[in-house]
């Protein structure tokens, strides 16, 4: 058997392996009894709702990776690839054009296949636990969306990667991370202004108290923003959130509206000064860093692995081709990917306890920013006892619990 065809099927099944462990411990580590420090905030049923949506979660997920994984491998053992390229080739000519062609049916495969997926989550378990807003129109819209998003944004950097290692020999993993990385930091500034208002309406917050008060709290950390606005999150689901976004003057701080609904004004300010926090702390910065080197390591590493022969024949392949060692090298990649990932969330959550602190220190009100956090795992019905290998492997955040006890040791 080829030796690339043995490395692909082993680490997608070690990945799916370990996966799965580690939602099964997530789910064992579940408790019966409710902690000390939510007792008040979830009652009996909820917390027993809260933890019976974890499981089906946990269930539905183990469901789409066990057929994902079983069409993959089905997928490249049958010389899926191979037809995809075949009939891609058959339609146009030169390797770019191909190329975007070979891209494009495979994204339109992925984007049916996830259809039945996303549909069930969103009108079946959402909708079971009170959290769905979204219509059957928004759905569809929001996809084809999504698609055509996706199919533009390919079509500006793909054939640049293309023509790189078409044209540029040695130097084509450089020229690619340069662009690549460019490319990045476009997305940061045209996102909040061009890419996000797509799905979402977004208005400046209303004159009164919390304006009032946010403006305040900005100026006492001579903080300059575009602004602070309210997204729609509510046309899609009942879940609360904010976040930060953009550089320069088009950075600007998004509450969705079901966050302001559910919370005082003190404990908007206090999750406002979370997000600014991460600003001042250069965290956003810093992550983009990371970001682009890791880029830049996974074009050099691919380099090395353009219209490699052996690999082609792991996937039956007939013709070599740059646009399709892209794909195949995807797989080689995973572990490596996963261990950046890993690195990734380590700083994550470090940076999410820095910012917590940092909210506490600015605006001296420590319990408001414990409130909000306690509302806000409630409203999720989010997990508080998560196994350590879960938020290990996967956790972006810390769990609520964690960063509870953090910020009260916090001075503020």
């Amino acid at each position: 058997m080829n030796l690339y065809l043995i490395i692909i099927l082993s680490v997608l099944a070690a990945e799916f392996i370990l996966r799965s462990i580690t939602d099964y411990l997530n789910m064992k580590n579940l408790g019966t009894e409710l902690p000390e420090e939510f007792k008040g905030f979830y009652n009996e049923e909820k917390y027993r709702q809260s933890q019976n949506y974890l499981k089906e979660n946990t269930v539905f997920s183990l469901i789409r990776s066990t057929l994902s994984l079983i069409l993959t491998v089905l997928f490249i053992l049958l010389a899926g690839f191979n037809h995809i390229d075949l009939l891609a080739r058959s339609l146009v000519k030169g390797p770019i054009l191909t190329g975007l062609v070979f891209m494009g049916l495979l994204m339109g495969i992925l984007f049916l296949l996830d259809i039945p997926f996303s549909a069930y989550h969103t009108f079946v378990i959402e909708e079971k636990y009170g959290f769905n807003k979204t219509t059957v129109r928004t759905f569809i819209l929001d996809k084809v969306k999504t698609l055509l998003l996706g199919a533009v944004i390919m079509s500006l950097l793909f054939p640049a990667i293309l023509w790189f290692f078409l044209r540029t020999g040695s130097m084509a993993w450089l020229l690619s991370w340069a662009g690549m990385s460019v490319f990045q930091i476009i997305l940061i500034f045209l996102a909040p202004l061009i890419i996000m208002p797509l799905f979402n309406k977004f208005t400046p917050v209303e004159e009164g108290e919390l304006k009032k008060s946010i403006e305040e709290y900005a100026r006492s950390q001579d903080f300059r923003m575009k602004g602070v606005f309210t997204m729609d999150g509510s046309r899609r689901s009942t879940k609360a959130n904010a976040f930060f976004t953009g550089f320069g003057r088009s950075r600007r701080v998004v509450l969705f509206d079901t966050l302001i609904r559910k919370h005082t004004t003190e404990e908007l300010v206090s999750v406002l000064a979370h997000e600014i926090g991460h600003y001042k702390m250069k965290h956003i910065l810093k992550g983009l860093v990371f970001s682009i080197i890791t880029t830049g390591i996974m074009f050099y590493i691919l380099s090395f692995f353009i219209n490699n022969r052996g690999l082609f024949n792991a996937f039956r392949m007939e013709h070599l081709s740059v646009y399709a060692s892209l794909v195949f090298f995807s797989f080689l990649y995973t572990p490596i990917n996963m261990a950046l990932d890993l690195v990734t969330h380590i700083f994550s959550r470090k940076y999410e306890y820095e910012a917590d602190q940092f909210a506490v220190r600015t605006t001296h009100t420590a319990e408001a920013f414990i409130l909000a956090l306690k509302k806000l795992s409630v409203d999720t019905l989010s997990n508080l006892t998560p196994h350590p290998l879960k938020v290990f492997l996967e956790y972006s955040h810390p769990p609520v619990l964690e960063r509870i006890r953090a910020i009260r040791k916090t001075p503020g």
